[in-house]
């Protein structure tokens, strides 16, 4: 087994510690009471007023390049062609976020496709391993893309022996998107050689959530490879875990503490109402909003224990429902496979060649 290989697999034990969970299958019938919350009435069918209230919401934000400070910046090899990382702060709404940016040197201007890496789980991200992974992908042709990689809100980034923390509060699949919409700009403008005009976002588990709505919400993003991401918090598994948070038994899932703390509790205590709730579900689930995705590609395991693949079937029948081609949209569930793209055999030569048709995307 390759040094690259052998990185990979170390990458899939990390996301597969910082992503253990369960699921449990139910069918909600009509006017469940759980916890003193009405279930038929929080899942209901979101109305299109609710999708149209966060498309204008989304339509108000605005993901600038400012306050931009590089806080390390040092060679690094892309395969064996000599590259640069630069780890660099900015601001996104007053909110100080930290990423890191990775390009080969030399690139002709405009010359490159840009490759966001959006990673699973809610412990921050480790350049160094998780980089690996990134770079894997494209083995000989790793140097012909230039590399945003955002961490989340509140959430840590590091590379070799330095940490540094973005600000807060978190905003798991929703101003996540934020800082990396605004990150790929910031890429945009500190390395000559990134095409703006050709992004793809490589997601694992919450970080697909989080390429999925980057595409919904930005006509720029033209590719976004979907490892096992959640798609729709109005679903059969969301309703589960929100019984076992209302009843006293939350799972260990990535996001679900701001699901919990911000969301079902304040709302079971009387202090958020039904709609506040509802348009924070509506604007999570990019199921809603297919007919704003460019490009999807779909890899999910039949056993996954984590992100079940109910979520991947919502997606499936959501974009066979809108009519996308073949060109547009494909989707791999693997009998078998769990939360973990090594056991979803022939995954990654499949991702591989979807994110290469970037280099060629007009």
């Amino acid at each position: 087994m390759g040094n690259g290989m052998k990185r990979f697999v170390l990458l899939v034990l990390l996301v597969s510690v910082l992503s253990a969970g369960c699921e449990l299958s139910s069918n909600l019938g009509e006017d469940q009471i759980i916890g003193g919350v009405d279930f038929s009435t929080l899942f209901a069918t979101p109305t299109q007023s609710e999708i149209n209230a966060v498309k204008i919401d989304w339509a108000s934000r605005e993901y600038p390049v400012e306050g931009v400070q590089v806080a390390l910046q040092q060679p690094i090899l892309l395969g064996s062609t000599p590259g640069t990382i630069q780890v660099v702060s900015h601001l996104v709404g007053g909110v100080k976020h930290f990423g890191a940016i990775i390009y080969a040197n030399g690139l002709d201007p405009r010359g490159a496709p840009i490759v966001v890496y959006s990673h699973g789980g809610d412990n921050g991200i480790s350049v160094d391993q998780e980089v690996q992974l990134v770079l894997s992908f494209f083995a000989d042709e790793a140097d012909q893309f230039v590399y945003v990689i955002p961490s989340f809100r509140d959430e840590t980034i590091s590379f070799q022996n330095t940490t540094w923390k973005s600000d807060g509060p978190p905003s798991p699949w929703d101003r996540d998107v934020d800082d990396a919409l605004s990150l790929v700009n910031v890429a945009a403008s500190l390395v000559p050689g990134a095409d703006p005009d050709r992004i793809g976002v490589l997601g694992f588990s919450r970080g697909a959530g989080v390429g999925m709505l980057m595409d919904v919400r930005n006509e720029q993003v033209d590719a976004v490879l979907d490892f096992f991401g959640p798609t729709d918090f109005f679903g059969t598994f969301v309703q589960d875990v929100s019984r076992d948070i209302l009843l006293g038994s939350p799972r260990d899932l990535p996001g679900l503490e701001f699901l919990s703390d911000e969301l079902l509790l304040p709302y079971q205590a009387g202090e958020v109402s039904l709609e506040e709730v509802r348009l924070e579900m509506v604007r999570r689930s990019a199921v809603l909003f297919v007919d704003r995705i460019d490009r999807l590609q779909i890899h999910h395991g039949t056993a996954d224990q984590v992100v079940p693949v109910s979520q991947a079937e919502a997606m499936i029948k959501a974009m066979e429902n809108a009519g996308k081609t073949a060109e547009q949209f494909q989707s791999f569930l693997y009998e078998g496979g769990d939360h973990n793209p090594l056991t979803l055999e022939g995954s990654i030569d499949r991702a591989k060649a979807f994110l290469l048709e970037l280099k060629t995307a007009n």
